[in-house]
């Protein structure tokens, strides 16, 4: 396919993405971080995958069952036409636990006719690094590896099993299912549990849809948006993941191929904030004590990125044998910027701590906790702000003293004098207020850029940088303040092309970018919202939706020349900052309509 055509399905444990013909091209078992045991988007040849092989003269339909995270593809040739709808199980127990097994179910529902197709059921276990063995055993299909690492995979179908392991071609007469699991199931399956794990799965997600805020205009955006963001939460540590994929590149054949099935904490505050914002305060509060429990006390290493479970090391590996997406290579498993050193996390744990306060109730014990953590932050960026580091984009160059990073350790001590008055310690205020506007005077005077007429990428830099867009949205800047102004029309110009956003433009690890970073553009239409260019904003934010795929999902990047989607998906930064945005329009155009009516 040329762009990412793929539905995502989820059950918050691990997930699997559909294309839109039917083909599940990517699935990791048990886990969103195991191994992958369909893997045909990162090698077409040896990859693996679970297709539906039907004639040319069907036309194929995909769409999600109506607000879940059920996938429902419909093939129809004008006489016989069948509806294949893809989940993996979810829904609660009597006793309050959920339902959650690392399966992923295939329900056929005859529609008319007679349909003819064959399956290709063809796992590659453990991102096919050693041969794939698939054996008959009576009630099921056992895939298993012998040489290497040991994995297994298990499929159940009310199908012929012998015609599956043949390719033989099917007629559909009624309907069928087919269940493939990562672990050998103890009681028999039929069609008519799959079924009611359908039923009781729809109801799931339909029922979390309900607990959605709503919102008049973008409504349909915001709530797939929101149900991408729940696919790409993992229940078990409350931890949400940046994608649901590794390697996909951010341009066609060069290396910008990163693994992002990882938590990174830049992302904790804009998931808390969005998702307490949606009313799913239970999915923004887990997330925040997975936050809280994996920041290290006083003088230990805090990091950019954890794994799912909280785990620190996460290092990087290279798997040759794939081809990688479109022949992009490397493929990566691991994310080597775990021990990058990145100034501005402080200000994003600072950002969480303060707003666990402002949101949720704190035991005593609890504030005494976070207030130590506070406390040794305000050390730690006391003694870190004035060097150098990666900064936002992880550049794996030299450091510098990028704006970004300064204007976060700004909010680290921002954020900790406000928790001070929430917990009314007055404890290091004048020092902290002092610390404050240090660093304040010091991005005012060498992050400003009288020639460009705006904040730049870093001190000394004529180049522009869209993450300074959010120097308003973190309360360093307010939005009528003429240098933000003048920042904000002046990234336009310099990084805009055709409604699409550039991070930077001067060269980085590997030459100069050449995709658009898709949560840029959000920041740039959300920037020239504030601004009052609200018109060119609303223009621009609907040709950006546009361009998502078929099923409204986004990846991290956009080709600025052929508009396809680009980059680890569907990425939750994209979606958060969609939903951010929409929900400012929203809230703008209710209020303007208020006005008018007035």
């Amino acid at each position: 396919m040329d762009n990412l055509d793929y539905g995502i399905i989820s059950n918050c444990k691990s997930a699997a993405l559909i294309s839109k013909t039917g083909s599940l091209d990517w699935c990791c078992m048990p886990n969103f971080n195991s191994s992958a045991m369909f893997a045909k988007i990162l090698d077409e040849e040896i990859g693996g995958s679970f297709e539906i092989l039907i004639s040319d003269d069907y036309k194929i339909k995909q769409e999600y069952l109506w607000e879940t995270n059920i996938l429902s593809t419909v093939f129809d040739n004008g006489t016989d036409s069948f509806q294949l709808i893809d989940f993996m199980p979810r829904y609660p127990r009597e006793d309050g636990s959920y339902y959650a097994p690392p399966d992923i179910i295939r329900f056929f529902r005859l529609i008319s006719g007679k349909p003819k197709f064959a399956i290709k059921y063809d796992p590659k276990l453990d991102f096919a690094r050693e041969k794939t063995y698939s054996e008959h055993k009576g009630e099921y299909i056992k895939s298993f590896t012998k040489e290497g690492k040991y994995d297994s995979a298990f499929f159940y179908s009310s199908f012929d099993l012998q015609d599956i392991i043949d390719r033989k071609e099917i007629t559909l007469t009624g309907n069928a299912y087919c269940l493939v699991g990562y672990h050998e199931k103890l009681i028999e399956q039929t069609l008519d549990r799959s079924y009611l794990k359908f039923q009781r799965t729809k109801v799931y997600w339909m029922n979390w849809s309900d607990k959605t805020t709503r919102y008049t205009h973008y409504g349909n955006e915001i709530m797939r948006s929101a149900l991408v963001l729940k696919a790409l939460s993992y229940k078990k540590s409350g931890a949400v993941l940046a994608a649901a994929t590794t390697s996909l590149p951010e341009t066609i054949g060069e290396e910008r191929n990163w693994d992002y099935r990882f938590c990174w904490i830049r992302d904790a505050s804009m998931v808390i904030k969005v998702m307490a914002g949606l009313g799913h305060i239970k999915s923004a509060r887990e997330f925040l004590q997975f936050i809280i429990n994996i920041i290290p006390h006083k003088d230990e290493k805090i990091q950019i990125m954890y794994g799912i479970n909280g785990e620190k090391e996460l290092t990087e590996h290279i798997l040759n044998h794939l081809s990688g997406y479109k022949d992009s290579h490397p493929v990566r498993t691991g994310n080597a910027a775990y021990i990058q050193k990145q100034n501005d996390i402080y200000g994003i744990l600072m950002e969480v701590i303060y707003q666990q306060f402002l949101m949720f109730e704190t035991s005593l014990e609890n504030s005494e906790e976070l207030w130590t953590l506070v406390r040794g932050i305000v050390m730690i960026v006391q003694e870190n702000w004035k060097k150098p580091d990666k900064g936002i984009w992880e550049l794996r160059t030299e450091d510098r003293h990028f704006v970004f990073s300064k204007l976060l350790c700004w909010v680290a001590v921002d954020r900790a004098i406000k928790i001070g008055e929430v917990l009314r310690m007055g404890i290091n205020d004048t020092k902290w207020k002092s610390l404050r506007e240090e660093i304040y005077q010091d991005i005012y005077q060498n992050g400003w850029n009288e020639e460009k007429q705006a904040y730049t990428q870093y001190y000394g830099s004529s180049d522009l940088d869209a993450s300074t867009l959010l120097m308003q949205p973190y309360g360093f800047i307010e939005a009528d303040d003429p240098r933000f102004i003048s920042t904000v029309q002046a990234t336009e110009k310099e990084l805009c092309e055709d409604g699409l956003m550039y991070r930077y433009k001067n060269n980085d690890d590997f030459g100069k970018p050449t995709s658009s970073f898709t949560i840029c553009t959000f920041w740039l239409i959300d920037s020239l919202f504030k601004i009052g260019e609200k018109k060119k904003a609303k223009e621009m934010f609907d040709q950006l939706l546009s361009y998502s795929n078929h099923l409204g999902l986004f990846s991290e990047d956009i080709d600025f020349k052929t508009k396809r989607l680009l980059g680890n998906f569907p990425q939750a930064y994209s979606h958060l900052a969609l939903i951010e945005t929409a929900a400012n329009f929203s809230k703008g155009i209710a209020t303007e309509g208020m006005l008018y009516q007035d």
